[in-house]
C-alpha cells in the first residue's frame, strides 16, 4: 500500500524482504514434511521471525491511533500468524 499511494522505495524493500522471508520459511516446511525432518523448525523459526518483526511493525501504530485500516488488517494477521507459528513450533518440539 505504501508504495503504490507514495511511491515510497522502503516501503517496496520491506514489502520484498517480508515476502521472501515467508515465502522461504513455507518452502522449507513443505519440503521438510517430504523429505527430511530438520527442514520444518528453521522454516516454523524464520516465519516466527519475520511475523515477530511485522507485528513489532504494525501493533504499535495501531496501540497509538495512528493506523488506517490496511495497517490494523496487517496487525491482526501478523499477530495471528505469530500465535499459529508459536503454537507449530511448541507442538513439533515433542515431537
Amino acid at each position: 500500500m505504501g508504495y503504490l499511494k507514495a511511491k515510497s522505495l522502503p516501503s517496496l524493500i520491506n514489502g520484498l524482504v517480508f515476502g521472501l522471508m515467508l515465502l522461504v520459511a513455507g518452502i522449507l516446511m513443505a519440503y521438510g514434511g517430504t523429505n527430511t525432518k530438520p527442514l520444518i523448525r528453521p522454516g516454523l523459526i524464520l516465519g516466527l521471525l519475520s511475523t515477530a518483526m511485522l507485528s513489532g511493525l504494525f501493533i504499535p501504530k495501531v496501540m497509538l491511533n495512528r493506523a488506517a485500516p490496511h495497517v490494523i488488517l496487517m496487525a491482526v494477521l501478523s499477530g495471528i500468524g505469530m500465535a499459529l507459528t508459536l503454537f507449530a513450533l511448541t507442538s513439533f518440539a515433542g515431537k
